[in-house]
């Protein structure tokens, strides 16, 4: 691929749209490309601009609206804040000059995809989630390529415009992945070689009822297992000390390797994380965000045995003490589960992207 081409990456609110994309990003600078030649277009509060500044990207914030479903007041500001948020897309659009823009959903994307659909550039949307988002179903019809996670959304958009890729991923995990623990790892955070790790991921904004249902369980868990527990940023952590438990509110650098410390992974079910702990093989349970596009997620993976699905709203800390515990001292369930949610996400996402990537730029020429 030239390296004179220009690419906006576009998504954020939450850190699910990230990932990919940076996965794409490392890729594409691994090819020779530029980094200037790379802008990541984003939210103004959210905190993919702090996770991005390690990749060395340059950022700009818009202005956009939260597109709900429902009726509210709120609708109206935040429609408002959507056509600022398409004027100061068109101003970027005309000073970058991209030649492609990418985006894995997030409401901030769509006014900038529209903005490019007006300037004529060439526009990849990803569907990470099993059940397609709002901002994607916006944008699908100004995209000209719209790559999916799972197979079964190849029903969902434009048959001629979809294409089953896999979820991209980071260089981070596959690195990570490639060596085994040692003993320093564990002493970098306070932990021993000798007792299981559970790590719980509480979603990249923190889960407050989740936070809670783990601590209260803190005194029995910490029998069987080791804990890296991490909270949001501002969210709940216990107040007394408990030896064997280590609470973060995030991590950024280190979240690979705490993952592939990890022998039990209690985690929300968005997709950015799910595919890379099933890169890395990991027995997961999932409690998803009650009435969202989580659950569909969480089913897909308990129906193949890939992962142990717990719905927030049934779930009291005498049934987590319960599953977590089964799972320790069962071995063989943990490598059972493990191997089936390796296998159950398309492997070889990166090359793929690139390859439809490249095709897309060269029908620009």
């Amino acid at each position: 691929m030239a390296n004179k081409n220009k690419i906006i990456l576009t998504g954020g609110g939450t850190l699910g749209s990230v990932m990919p994309l940076i996965a794409l990003y490392q890729e594409l600078i691994k090819q020779g490309n530029p980094t200037d030649n790379f802008l990541w277009v984003g939210t103004q509060t959210g905190p993919e601009k702090d996770f991005i500044d390690k990749y060395q990207l340059k950022f700009q914030a818009i202005n956009s609206g939260k597109l709900r479903r429902y009726f509210s007041w709120q609708n109206i500001l935040d429609f408002l804040y959507l056509i600022i948020g398409f004027i100061e897309s068109l101003v970027i659009i005309l000073d970058f000059k991209p030649n492609l823009i990418i985006s894995a959903g997030g409401f901030v994307s769509v006014p900038l995809v529209w903005a490019a659909r007006l300037g004529g550039k060439k526009i990849i949307i990803h569907q990470q989630d099993l059940r397609p988002g709002l901002a994607n179903k916006l944008m699908a019809p100004a995209a000209n390529k719209i790559t999916v996670t799972f197979e079964k959304s190849l029903n969902d958009f434009d048959k001629s415009k979809a294409v089953w890729t896999g979820n991209p991923l980071r260089e981070e995990i596959t690195k990570t992945n490639d060596r085994r623990p040692i003993t320093d790892d564990f002493k970098k955070f306070n932990l021993v070689e000798d007792k299981p790790v559970l790590l719980v991921l509480g979603g990249g904004t923190g889960a407050m009822s989740l936070n809670k249902i783990i601590i209260d369980s803190l005194p029995e868990l910490l029998n069987y297992c080791q804990i890296i527990h991490l909270t949001g940023k501002g969210k709940l952590i216990p107040r007394e000390n408990f030896s064997g438990y280590r609470a973060y509110q995030f991590l950024n650098e280190e979240l690979p390797l705490v993952m592939k410390l990890a022998n039990v992974v209690i985690s929300r079910a968005g997709m950015s994380a799910l595919t890379e702990l099933s890169y890395l093989g990991k027995p997961t349970v999932v409690i998803p965000i009650p009435n969202s596009h989580q659950e569909d997620n969480a089913e897909y993976f308990a129906e193949r045995e890939a992962a142990i699905y717990l719905k927030q709203k049934d779930l009291t800390k005498h049934k987590l003490i319960d599953v977590i515990k089964d799972l320790f001292e069962n071995k063989e369930k943990r490598e059972r589960l493990g191997n089936n949610f390796r296998d159950s996400i398309k492997q070889g996402a990166n090359e793929g992207y690139i390859n439809e990537i490249k095709v897309l730029l060269a029908k620009s020429m």
